[in-house]
């Protein structure tokens, strides 16, 4: 499946526009991580805990969106946007979507 941002794929012509799929997921930081993370800030350096929940929160989105588009009978997905959000106290939802079409 391929996965784009941009309206188009080079050297493939859009057959079918299938219509928009999305995939959302909300995560969890533990408390022992956003504590680790608020030492982090203060002496400086990169929170590499939320790094990878942030970096597991957008290929899971990614994933249920290409599932998605995959039941449409897609080959591919375009124009994707990837949007994320704090939800609660220490939730993160990111949320992808995009347009799930047929190339020919």
């Amino acid at each position: 499946m391929i996965v784009s941002t941009t309206q188009s794929i080079d050297g493939k012509k859009v057959t079918a526009y299938l219509g928009v799929v999305s995939g959302e997921t909300i995560l969890g930081a533990n408390i022992f991580r956003d504590f680790l993370a608020s030492i982090r800030d203060i002496v400086g350096g990169r929170a590499g805990a939320y790094e990878t929940v942030l970096r597991d929160a957008r290929q899971s989105a990614i994933a249920e969106m290409t599932a998605a588009a995959a039941s449409l009978g897609a080959d591919a997905v375009i124009g994707v946007d990837l949007d994320y959000e704090t939800v609660g106290n220490g939730m993160l939802m990111v949320s992808a979507s995009g347009t799930a079409v047929r190339l020919g």
